[in-house]
C-alpha cells in the first residue's frame, strides 16, 4: 500500500529574536526541522546548509532497505558542508544546528534526530513524543538525578549535548525506521514551541483542527501567546492512503520556512517554474537588501494532485544575507541526486546559546529607556532621602551663639554650602564676650537639647551659672558686724576694742536676763497674794 503525505510548514521568528534562525522544509517524501545555533554569526548559516544538504532526498525512488542509510549519508555530508564553510570564513566557526528529519519510503518513514528539536505521533488520538532530546537535562532525567517535571523548568533545559556542528567529528545521529500508519498526523518542531506550550495544549491542537496549514498556525499562535523567547517552527504532516488522498487537494509543492528560505533555497513540485523575486522582509527582520529569491509555488494543473516529481532545489546567487557573509559561499544548483553542492545562504541567530548577542542587537533601545528611567528613579530617590533627613533636622534644638548673644536654634548645627540645617529662634539678650571663657567656650562649641523647652531651660541655666560667677554677694561676719552703744560717747573717749565686743555683749545679756527674771518673780508672787 502506498501512502501520501498532506502538509504544511510554518516559522515566525518570535517575540524576542531580531532574526530567524531556525529552517524547516516540507514536501511529498521528505520532512525537516533544524534549529540552528552559534549566534549572530552562524545559526542560520548551519541550519540553512542542512536543509539545503536533505532537501536533494525529496523524491520517490527510495527503498524501505536504502531510506535510513541515504538519512545518515545526507546529514553527515551536512556536516561536512559546515566544516567548509567555517574554514572558509573563521567568523562562522562554532556554529551548529539541531536535525529532526522524516523520510518517506513507500509505506515507511525513516527518522533521523540530533538536537532537542522534537517529532510527536499523533495516533487515535494519543500523542506521544517519538524523539529523545539530547540534552543534559535530558541525561539527568535518564539518570535518574531529576523527574521529568523538575527538567521542565530546569535552569539548564537547552544545553544542547549533540548537535550537526562545524567540528571535525562524527556525531551518528539517533535513527529508526517507523511505519507510516494512514491516519497519523506527525508533527515537527523546535523548542520555541515544545519548551513553551505544554504537550497537553499541543494534543488537543493536532486532534481537533483538520487542516495541516490550520494546525500550524495555530500552534504557532499559541506559543507567542505563551511568551516564547525563541524563534519558532512547526511542520505538521497527514498520512494518508491512497483512497483519502484522491479525495482532498493535498499540497505536493514543497515548503521552505524560516532563514533557509531566505537565504534563497527554492523547491517546485508537480510543474516546475522559475524562481521569483519577492519583496524583502520589512522593517526589523533584521535582513538587509530590497528582494529575496524565495519559494515560489506551482500549483498542481486543474486542482488536481500532480505527479510526485523530483523536487529541484537552487541556492541563487543574489539571495539576500547579512553582515556580508553571503560571499563566503557560491551558489550552485542542487538537482536530484547531485553529489556537489555549495550554497549561499543568510544568517539570523536563534536558540538560547546566543542569549547575549540577540539581546545586545534586538533590543538596544529598550536597554537605553531603561537607563533612563533608572536614572530618574535615583535622582527621586536621593531626593525624598534629602529632603526626609532635612525634616529629621528641624525636629532638633541646642543652645550656641547668634549676633554676639546666647540664643535657642532649632535644626543641627551643620551646613552643606550655602545651606544651613538650623536656625535661630530665641535671643536671650546676654553678650557671649561678657560670659567667663569656660562658660563662652560650651556657647561656642553648642549644647545639644531634646526639646525647645530644654533648650530654654538649659540657656537659663547657663546664664545663671555665669551671673553667680563674675558677681558674688558677700556673707556676714561676726567680726564685721558693729555693736551699737547705748549711751553716746564723746569725741574724745576712746572706743572699746571690737576683740572685747563679745564679751560685753554676752555680759550684758546676763545682765538683762537677771533683771528681767526678779522683776517677773516680783510680780508673779504679788498677783499670788491678791487672788
Amino acid at each position: 500500500m502506498t501512502v501520501t503525505l498532506r502538509y504544511a510548514a510554518r516559522s515566525d521568528v518570535g517575540l524576542v529574536r531580531s532574526n530567524n534562525q531556525d529552517s524547516a522544509y516540507a514536501g511529498p517524501n521528505l520532512l525537516v526541522v533544524a534549529d540552528g545555533m552559534g549566534g549572530h554569526a552562524g545559526g542560520d548559516v548551519a541550519s540553512a546548509l542542512t536543509i539545503a544538504a536533505l532537501v536533494g532526498l525529496d523524491r520517490p525512488d527510495h527503498s524501505s532497505d536504502q531510506s535510513m542509510s541515504e538519512l545518515e549519508r545526507t546529514i553527515d555530508r551536512a556536516r561536512q558542508d559546515l566544516v567548509d564553510a567555517t574554514t572558509a570564513d573563521p567568523d562562522l566557526a562554532g556554529m551548529g544546528t539541531t536535525v529532526t528529519a522524516l523520510l518517506k519510503s513507500g509505506n515507511t518513514l525513516a527518522m533521523a534526530h540530533l538536537g532537542d528539536s522534537r517529532a510527536y505521533l499523533l495516533r487515535d488520538g494519543v500523542l506521544a513524543q517519538v524523539t529523545v532530546d539530547h540534552t543534559f537535562v535530558q541525561h539527568l532525567v535518564d539518570t535518574g538525578r531529576i523527574t521529568p517535571d523538575e527538567a521542565e523548568t530546569h535552569p539548564q533545559r537547552n544545553v544542547v549535548m549533540r548537535v550537526l556542528g562545524d567540528f571535525d567529528l562524527d556525531l551518528t545521529p539517533d535513527l529508526s525506521i517507523r511505519e507510516a500508519v494512514p491516519g497519523d498526523r506527525w508533527m515537527l518542531c523546535s523548542d520555541g514551541l515544545s519548551g513553551f506550550v505544554p504537550e497537553h495544549e499541543i494534543a488537543e491542537v493536532l486532534a481537533s483542527v483538520a487542516s495541516p496549514q490550520d494546525a500550524v498556525e495555530r500552534l504557532v499562535s499559541m506559543s507567542m501567546r505563551a511568551g516564547s523567547t525563541d524563534n519558532i517552527t512547526v511542520v505538521v504532516a497527514d498520512v494518508l492512503d491512497e483512497a483519502a488522498a484522491a479525495g482532498t487537494t493535498a499540497t505536493v509543492v514543497p515548503e521552505i520556512v524560516g532563514s533557509a528560505a531566505l537565504a534563497g533555497v527554492t523547491a517546485a513540485g508537480g510543474d516546475q517554474q522559475a524562481p521569483t523575486s519577492l519583496p524583502g522582509p520589512g522593517p526589523g527582520s533584521g535582513i538587509d537588501g530590497d528582494t529575496v529569491t524565495g519559494f515560489v509555488r506551482a500549483p498542481a494543473p486543474g486542482g488536481e494532485q500532480a505527479a510526485a516529481a523530483p523536487a529541484a532545489v537552487s541556492v541563487l546567487s543574489g539571495a539576500v544575507a547579512q553582515d556580508g557573509l553571503a560571499d563566503t559561499l557560491e551558489h550552485a544548483v542542487i538537482a536530484s541526486g547531485s553529489e556537489e553542492e555549495q550554497y549561499q545562504p543568510d544568517i539570523q541567530p536563534d536558540d538560547e546559546t546566543d542569549d547575549e548577542t540577540d539581546e545586545e542587537s534586538a533590543t538596544p533601545k529598550k536597554r537605553a529607556w531603561l537607563t533612563v528611567v533608572g536614572a530618574l528613579l535615583l535622582v527621586v530617590g536621593l531626593g525624598v532621602a534629602g529632603w526626609a533627613g532635612y525634616r529629621w533636622t528641624q525636629t532638633q534644638y541646642y543652645v550656641g551663639e547668634s549676633d554676639g548673644q546666647v540664643a535657642v536654634f532649632r535644626g543641627i548645627p551643620a551646613t552643606a554650602g550655602p545651606l544651613s540645617f538650623s536656625t535661630p529662634v530665641e535671643l536671650t539678650g546676654t553678650r557671649v564676650d561678657e560670659l567667663p571663657d569656660f562658660v563662652a567656650d560650651r556657647v561656642h562649641e553648642t549644647i545639644r537639647a531634646t526639646s525647645l523647652e530644654d533648650a530654654r531651660g538649659r540657656a537659663d541655666r547657663l546664664i545663671a551659672d555665669a551671673a553667680a560667677e563674675t558677681d558674688p554677694s558677700p556673707s556676714p561676719t561676726p567680726s564685721s558686724t558693729p555693736t551699737p552703744s547705748s549711751t553716746p560717747t564723746s569725741s574724745d573717749e576712746p572706743r572699746n576694742d571690737t576683740s572685747s565686743q563679745p564679751e560685753n555683749t554676752a555680759e550684758n545679756t546676763a545682765e538683762n536676763t537677771a533683771e528681767n527674771t526678779a522683776e517677773n518673780t516680783a510680780d508673779d508672787a504679788g498677783q499670788g497674794k491678791n487672788g
